[in-house]
């Protein structure tokens, strides 16, 4: 695809320094990008980011994307997050073609770079312990030291070499590159390229006991895979320099640039892997995919659609600075799409039996109710209506307050597609506590075709006692009650802060009959209640809807006051 330089995007930083690449003919290649996640965990809404950059970028300028997995430490790499990693970007609505990749293919080929920097003098085997290494590191006025620094060259390749013959134990020895011992970037001072490690690889088997660390695998994966913009966020802009320097001084194919962007940070929300495996093995949520977890799978199971998060993406924008979003931004994107897409149903959370009690007994009528009026074109469905309904105990009030616009004794309000009611008792038990409401119903107020010329104040929803379906309905808010977890005061733990109401489920609820034939994922706004998606617990026998976002931001109103 052949682009002039005018017509290229320019929106925000990196495509201003991609144009400038583009104008001085630094690459003679399409543009080319990548998204190296490690398959040691799920991906998560911070990553969601990173792909829709990377991704996207390639696909302004008519480029590329490759999808490399980047499993260049064995120890909690696995293929079930392999698996999960490439349903998760292909939900998003990406695809990387046949250009799938892993660090692992190209042990060898690093290997040989190692060996070829030992031979140019700008490598050596050193025999630190952890703990010297730490402690000969310097600081700002000292440099670092190692007694090994000027091994002879011979020695230092037949060092490496019996090091990947697995001569020698974890941690006895470490490949380090020769740079600056002095530099002031710490990531300079002969940062190790290579440790040992006697684990067996999710690909590789016992192959290899030997590993490449980060920032040496990586430039090299993208050189090797042409990669012309490495995007990656902030945190790796220090280590710039040491991917420069192994670009410099490895006769690779391309020289790659490296391009940082702020990450993704979100109110109540941690995105550190190493936490997110801690809420799952310390048994705080249900999962990696548990609807409350910031994992894609997650939110995915909870019901938000990819393109919210897209649209999500687009509005945050690409900056140089870190900086906190606010979750309440993500969920208006999701409801902003929800309100056009998701068909409408009833469903009664708390119910409240009502007796029409004019209403012929074993008599039943069909009311036709819209799909999505926010929408052309969804059409309408049959609900069924009779004498027995449901309602929710909040839409009734028999001492009301000012203002309150439902049902009170004596008081009419309509049932949504269908009549205008009035309540005439109220029924309790022996304790004082209401049971049902006894009604009746105006026949002339029939939802379409009304003739009686009455103006009610309220309109409620309902179920049909008679076609109902109990269901679990699981309100999900915010994991954290804290804005952010991440900041923490001395003793505290970021699980100190989890929301004791993060999943609540309502007994007894019920939900309108078209809904036992709902699918899986896809959402419904339950009218008055919130936005709700059919969850992959869900049985013949025991439906299971998840709250995907309440209609209105409740929880920004209820911190701010």
């Amino acid at each position: 695809m052949t682009r002039n330089f005018d017509e290229l995007p320019a929106n925000h930083f990196i495509n201003a320094i991609i144009n400038e690449d583009i104008a001085s003919g630094r690459f003679d290649r399409k543009i080319h990008t990548r998204f190296p996640p490690e398959p040691n965990g799920y991906l998560h809404i911070g990553h969601a980011k990173a792909i829709f950059i990377d991704f996207s970028t390639a696909e302004e300028y008519g480029g590329l994307c490759n999808l490399r997995m980047d499993d260049t430490n064995p120890t909690k790499e696995d293929v079930e997050f392999v698996d999960a990693i490439k349903d998760d970007i292909h939900w998003l609505g990406y695809d990387w073609g046949d250009r799938f990749f892993y660090a692992s293919d190209y042990f060898e080929q690093m290997y040989q770079y190692a060996v070829d920097l030992i031979k140019k003098g700008l490598a050596y085997v050193c025999e630190l312990s952890p703990d010297e290494f730490k402690s000969m590191r310097g600081d700002l006025s000292h440099p670092a030291t190692s007694p090994y620094r000027d091994r002879p060259i011979e020695e230092n390749l037949d060092l490496f070499a019996r090091m990947r013959a697995g001569e020698f134990d974890n941690g006895a020895m470490t490949l380090r590159a020769k740079i600056d011992l002095a530099s002031p970037n710490f990531n300079m001072r002969d940062p190790v390229i290579y440790r040992i490690n006697h684990m067996p690889h999710h690909r590789t088997g016992d192959k290899w006991c030997i590993y490449p660390m980060y920032d040496f695998a990586h430039p090299l994966e993208d050189a090797i895979e042409g990669i012309t913009h490495s995007l990656c966020s902030l945190e790796f802009e220090d280590h710039r320099p040491l991917y420069d320097w192994v670009i410099a001084n490895c006769d690779v194919p391309c020289k790659s640039r490296q391009i940082e962007f702020a990450r993704l940070n979100i109110t109540y929300t941690v995105m550190s892997k190493r936490k997110l495996r801690r809420l799952v093995e310390g048994g705080f949520v249900r999962g990696w995919d548990d609807p409350r977890m910031p994992t894609l799978a997650g939110m995915r199971r909870r019901g938000y659609p990819a393109a919210a998060i897209r649209n999500f993406c687009t509005m945050i924008g690409v900056s140089k600075a870190n900086s906190t979003v606010e979750v309440g931004q993500l969920e208006y994107c999701v409801r902003e799409n929800l309100n056009i897409n998701a068909d409408r149903a009833m469903a009664i959370l708390d119910p409240l039996k009502i007796v029409i009690t004019n209403y012929p007994e074993g008599q039943t009528e069909t009311m036709l109710a819209e799909n999505n009026p926010a929408t052309e074109g969804r059409g309408e469905r049959e609900i069924s209506f009779s004498r027995e309904i449901y309602i929710e105990k909040s839409d009734f009030m028999e001492e009301p307050v000012k203002g309150f616009r439902r049902l009170i004794p004596g008081g009419e309000v309509r049932l949504k597609y269908a009549y205008i009611i009035r309540c005439d008792e109220v029924i309790k038990d022996a304790d004082g506590n209401i049971v049902e409401l006894h009604c009746s119903y105006d026949p002339a107020t029939r939802s379409g075709n009304d003739t009686s010329g009455k103006k009610v104040k309220g309109t409620i929803q309902w179920v049909d006692a008679a076609t109902a379906v109990p269901a679990e309905i699981r309100l999900y808010d915010h994991l954290f009650t804290k804005s952010n977890p991440d900041d923490l005061e001395e003793g505290e733990d970021f699980t100190d802060f989890i929301n004791p109401e993060s999943l609540v489920i309502p007994e007894h609820s019920l939900v309108e009959a078209s809904l036992a034939a709902a699918e899986i994922g896809v959402p419904y706004q339950f009218m008055r209640t919130g936005y709700f998606a059919k969850d992959i617990d869900s049985t013949d026998d025991h439906l299971v809807f998840n709250r995907i976002v309440s209609l209105k931001d409740s929880w920004g109103k209820k911190q701010n006051k």
